[in-house]
């Protein structure tokens, strides 16, 4: 696998005027992403991860923001915990996500590295001790897949789209492997990524 790779897709974009249709279309998507990123190889992954960890740093000493949204990966996600321990050591407040009802806002926790975590019911690890508080400044949201508009995909859930539906909405960062950029429509309540951090930059 190369930086290079594009998952190949059923067509150019979603069908605006079938939903059922639509949502089969992202079902089968999803599942498309999910397989091409857990075959991606373990050193391709790591070296990957190394990189996007250097740019999250980069982009942080420009953004400057004092906490910001992290996540623990799952389902092959890309591994940043490299970044956290930096920005941990400049001073940065780190934040984890908590799904607090299944069709809520995300609320989001301090959290130190070293810090006890829990899985919650939807198997998410969150600070053990439950505190949670609003939304930081900015966001390291995971991405599935993701487009050239800077749509995310994601596993369906939409607590990232609720989250950033009411202000203040938070800066948003994208993070996905470069070879999981895919052709797909947004939905009327999708919201953009401001920007996508990749292994390419």
């Amino acid at each position: 696998m190369t930086n290079d790779l594009r998952i190949a897709c059923p067509s150019a974009g979603l069908p605006p005027s079938n939903a059922q249709t639509a949502a089969d279309f992202k079902l089968a998507l999803r599942k498309q992403l999910l397989a091409a990123r857990r075959n991606i190889p373990a050193a391709t992954r790591a070296d990957w991860d190394g990189a996007i960890c250097r740019h999250i740093v980069q982009w942080w000493r420009d953004a400057q923001v004092p906490a910001l949204g992290v996540y623990w990966p799952l389902r092959d996600e890309p591994d940043l915990h490299a970044a956290y321990a930096e920005l941990a050591r400049q001073g940065v407040r780190l934040l984890l996500p908590v799904v607090l009802e299944k069709h809520a806002p995300l609320a989001f926790a301090a959290w130190e590295i070293g810090d006890t975590l829990v899985k919650d019911a939807m198997g998410i690890a969150v600070p053990a001790h439950g505190r949670t508080e609003p939304a930081p400044p900015a966001l390291l949201v995971p991405c599935l897949g993701y487009n050239a508009q800077g749509y995310r995909l994601g596993y369906g859930g939409g607590f990232y789209d609720r989250t950033l539906e009411h202000p203040p909405r938070p800066a948003t960062i994208g993070i996905a492997y470069t070879c999981l950029a895919a052709d797909f429509g947004s939905d009327s309540h999708d919201v953009a990524l401001d920007r996508i951090i990749t292994e390419a930059g």
